[in-house]
């Protein structure tokens, strides 16, 4: 009798790389290292040294990935159970629990000593703390347990700018717990789009998301609220702080008009799929070209020009 064997193709160098890059969740990372960007081109008044820049970012890049690496293996249940996230490293068979440890142990541990040797130590800390709050607080107390999880766990999300900032001056002051509690409040309207969008693959893990527990009439309301406050206080860099001027003032008015219209048309019709994703894809982009705004406001040659426009006015 004649057996039949089924050979598996071995996974290539390549195929590696590929699973262990995936584990970092790489589309998050950008949007976290815009933020600390921008918080050190405001703390540095435009003049960044570029190494100290670099040094803060790869070590920024670090500790998310491995935060978002240790976010893979605590649920990787959840992740084999949604069709939609079946197929990362972890449930698939791709990486094991060990090896992923042993990945976020070393970003981790790898972020802590380029902060602390090429930047400060307060940066370093702030990072790690970011990582622990991140799994402690988020993944573990509040994902899977209440509906504010994302509104408390934003602020791990909202760290990055203090890293940022601490970076450059080496304390903190009031303008980056401005920058903090924009992020912060900026959190749940972005993620809550998402969580409308899918919402059925929540429900099928039992994780309470608001959409999920309370319904999208409530969750769009809430995006409402959330969204009403973050402008605002996005015009506190300009006024009272003055760490930013009228070029970002007028970009920052220009964005928030446009997110609270989105946001009104979702909850004009809050089971409309479209316009959440339309509200969640705007929200990245609000928050990127925010950023952008703040960097060339506090540019040099920004201050030149807005001078020189001031002299011809008067």
């Amino acid at each position: 009798m004649t057996g039949t064997t089924i050979s598996q193709k071995q996974p290539t160098f390549s195929d590696i790389i590929k699973s262990y890059y995936q584990l970092t969740k790489p589309r998050i990372i950008p949007l976290l290292l815009i933020t600390t960007a921008a918080s050190m081109w405001i703390a540095s008044e435009g003049k960044v040294d570029p190494l100290l820049l670099i040094n803060t970012l790869i070590g920024g890049t670090l500790a998310a990935a491995s935060a978002q690496t240790f976010n893979c293996i605590y649920d990787k249940d959840i992740d084999y159970e949604m069709e939609r996230t079946r197929s990362r490293p972890i449930p698939s068979g791709k990486i094991t629990t060990f090896q992923a440890f042993i990945f976020a142990l070393i970003l981790g541990c790898l972020s802590f000593t380029i902060l602390t040797l090429f930047v400060n130590i307060q940066s370093a800390i702030l990072a790690l703390s970011g990582i622990g709050f991140y799994m402690v607080i988020y993944t573990h107390f509040l994902k899977r347990h209440t509906t504010q999880n994302i509104v408390i766990g934003g602020a791990a999300g909202a760290i990055p700018p203090l890293v940022g900032w601490v970076a450059v001056t080496g304390d903190l002051a009031l303008p980056p717990w401005i920058l903090f509690t924009i992020i912060f409040l900026w959190t749940p309207p972005h993620f809550w789009a998402l969580a409308l969008m899918i919402k059925d693959d929540y429900a099928q893990v039992n994780v309470p998301m608001l959409p999920v527990i309370k319904g999208e009439e409530i969750t769009v309301q809430q995006i409402w609220y959330y969204t009403l406050l973050v402008i605002p206080f996005t015009l506190l860099l300009v006024y009272p702080l003055g760490v930013s001027g009228a070029i970002y003032g007028l970009i920052a008015v220009i964005l928030g008009v446009i997110f609270l219209q989105k946001a009104w048309q979702l909850k004009q019709a809050p089971k409309d799929k479209f316009l959440a994703k339309d509200l969640f894809k705007y929200s990245i982009f609000y928050m990127m070209l925010l950023c952008t705004g703040m960097v060339i406001d506090s540019l040099p040659i920004t201050h030149q020009l807005m001078s020189n426009i001031i002299a011809i006015i008067d």
